[in-house]
C-alpha cells in the first residue's frame, strides 16, 4: 500500500491550472524525486500535497486517508512535513527558539527529539543561541529541516532543498537527507540539481508544462539518454 497517493490532481493559481492530471505515488521508506524543467509544476506539486493549493481536480491520500482540500495545519497533525524553497525559518529567532517552535503542537516532553536532531546537524548544537538571519544558506536550510523534523512526520516534502548552496553543502544536505530517511521518514524531493538527486532516489518522475512525462528508477532515468539529453544537462 502507498503511504501517499495523488491521483489525477489538476490545480494552479486563479484561473491558469498549472498542473494537469498528474499522478504519483510515494511508498513507505522511499526517497522519490521530482525533476523537470523550470515553470513545469514541480513546486505547484508540492504546495497542492501539503494543502497550500486546493486542486480543481483530484484526490490526494495519506495512509489510505483522504486530505485534499485540508488545511497545511491539519495535514501536518496527520504526519506531513513541508520545507518550502525560501521563507522556511524565523529569521529573527535563535536556531534553537527555532526548533522549539517546530514543536509547537507537541503536548509531550520533546527535548530527546531536540537532541536528536542537534545529533543530525551538530552544525547547529554550536549556533544554537545565534540568530537564524545571521547564519548562511546551508545552515538555515539544516534549521528548516531540523524544524520540520520535530514533529516525526512520516512524509517529508522537501523544495528546492540545495538551491544556491555551495558545493560542499550540497553534498553535506545530500548526505542529511539519506540519513533522515535511514530513520524511516519517506520523501518527495523537487530538486533542480536533478543528477545528484536520482542517484540518491529509489524512484523519481519527470514533469514538463505540468504533466507528468516519464516515471522509473532513479537509476533508470539516470541511464535514459533521451533524459539526460532534455533534462540532465547531457
Amino acid at each position: 500500500m502507498s503511504l501517499l497517493e495523488v491521483t489525477d490532481i489538476t490545480a494552479g493559481y486563479g484561473e491558469t491550472d498549472i498542473l494537469d492530471s498528474v499522478s504519483i505515488e510515494l511508498h513507505e521508506k522511499e526517497i522519490v524525486s521530482i525533476i523537470g524543467p523550470n515553470g513545469a509544476g514541480k513546486s505547484t506539486l508540492l504546495k497542492t500535497i501539503f494543502g497550500l493549493l486546493t486542486p480543481r481536480k483530484g484526490s490526494i491520500k495519506l495512509q489510505n486517508e483522504e486530505i485534499t482540500g485540508l488545511s497545511p495545519d491539519r495535514i501536518v497533525r496527520k504526519g506531513m512535513g513541508y520545507v518550502p524553497q525560501v521563507e522556511n525559518a524565523f529569521p529573527s529567532l535563535s536556531v534553537h527558539e527555532n526548533l522549539e517552535m517546530g514543536a509547537f503542537i507537541r503536548t509531550d516532553d520533546y527535548r530527546d527529539k531536540l537532541e536528536e536532531i542537534y545529533g543530525l546537524f551538530p552544525m547547529l548544537l554550536k549556533r544554537r543561541t545565534e540568530k537564524v538571519g545571521r547564519l548562511s544558506g546551508g545552515m538555515r536550510q539544516m534549521v528548516a529541516m531540523g524544524r520540520t523534523l520535530m514533529l516525526d512526520p512520516k512524509v517529508l516534502l522537501l523544495d528546492e532543498p540545495t538551491a544556491s548552496l555551495a558545493p560542499l553543502l550540497i553534498r553535506m544536505i545530500f548526505e542529511k537527507i539519506i540519513e533522515i530517511n535511514r530513520k524511516g521518514v519517506a520523501m518527495i524531493i523537487v530538486e533542480q540539481n536533478a543528477k545528484e538527486t536520482l542517484k540518491i532516489s529509489d524512484r523519481g518522475y519527470v514533469l514538463a508544462m505540468g504533466r507528468k512525462v516519464f516515471e522509473d528508477s532513479g537509476q533508470t532515468l539516470l541511464k535514459n539518454e533521451e533524459i539526460g539529453k532534455l533534462y540532465l544537462g547531457g
